[in-house]
């Protein structure tokens, strides 16, 4: 580890295969608590490469666990996080939306490091409880529409680097690697990243798979469509600049959807929008986050044709019964 971090601290890079045999080796226990921490810091001080984040993706899905979905034509919704705004947990609820639609979701989740509330945390408040075993996946997928992947139980390898992350209590390369390790593999996927330069790197990746995506960011920081202010969509068709009217909106204010600094406060801001007593700025982050999954899946379709979609399957409460049926499967 010591030649590693000389290298990282000489301000060099390294190649895909190298990067991926580190990360291997960081996940087999070569390397002790400190020197993962130095190595996982160094990145917190530079950028990344496309070939470092190659790597590092290939690492994690030459180690993860086989879920047994590869049968369906599945969306992920999934934010990097660490854009450090405590929003309530607007792609766990757009996923439910998308699946309430008719559409099948394999949403990966974890616990929050960077911020007050993952997926994962709200997830297990609200009285889900993680698998791994196919059988109940699939059946979340026939019944649900949707299939809760908690990345720990798929990911065993990262064991060690869990508490790690969760010391340093900031965001790390790791954040960025979520939402590309899907261990379902989807074939189509809509990511809410925190940075331009990151979204950048997603659709180069993107570009050289078969992957039918959607990068989102928001100009002022959120890893997400946030109707604060302006937003980017990179895709298979290239990239584009969306003003809130554009939409067919207003913008809105940020205070408007915090709600990710306690599992409890994001938990009762999911039970509303879900229940149909939130806000309509709640509301209508979730759908036009849902909207521009859906419109990943059906590229011909106009946003405002997805927003309507999304707006039924909500409405109709089609989304509360996905989530319902999600938790009476366990």
């Amino acid at each position: 580890m010591k030649k590693i971090l000389n290298h990282l601290f000489e301000h060099k890079t390294f190649n895909s295969q190298e990067a991926e045999e580190i990360l291997i080796s960081i996940a087999t226990g070569k390397y002790n608590t400190a020197q993962i921490a130095a190595f996982m810091a160094a990145y917190c001080m530079r950028s990344i490469t496309v070939d470092e984040v190659q790597g590092f993706q290939d690492a994690m899905l030459s180690m993860c666990l086989d879920p047994g979905l590869s049968d369906y034509d599945l969306i992920d919704l999934c934010g990097t996080g660490g854009d450090g705004k405590d929003t309530f947990n607007i792609s766990t609820l757009a996923s439910f939306v998308v699946a309430g639609a008719g559409y099948k979701v394999a949403k990966h989740g974890n616990y929050g490091v960077s911020s007050g509330c993952g997926s994962s945390n709200v997830m297990e408040y609200l009285g889900y409880k993680p698998v791994k075993d196919s059988g109940h996946l699939r059946k979340s997928i026939e019944k649900a529409g949707i299939a809760f992947l908690h990345a720990p139980l798929f990911h065993p390898a990262m064991k060690a680097v869990a508490p790690i992350r969760k010391d340093l209590g900031v965001k790390t390369f790791f954040n960025m690697l979520g939402p590309l390790v899907n261990p379902a593999r989807p074939c189509y996927q809509s990511v809410g990243v925190y940075s331009l330069e990151i979204a950048r790197i997603y659709a180069y990746l993107y570009q050289k798979s078969s992957k039918h995506y959607s990068i989102l960011h928001a100009l002022d920081g959120y890893d997400e469509i946030s109707l604060t202010g302006p937003f980017k969509v990179f895709s298979n068709d290239g990239e584009s600049l969306y003003h809130i009217s554009d939409i067919g909106l207003s913008p809105i204010a940020p205070e408007a959807i915090k709600g990710g600094a306690t599992v409890e406060e994001s938990a009762g801001v999911f039970k509303k929008v879900l229940q149909l007593q939130s806000t309509s700025e709640q509301t209508n982050t979730v759908l036009c986050n849902a909207a521009m999954a859906i419109k990943t899946i059906s590229p011909p379709k106009s946003f405002s044709h997805c927003f309507e979609e999304a707006k039924e399957a909500l409405l109709s409460k089609k989304a509360l019964k996905s989530f319902n049926t999600l938790l009476a499967l366990v």
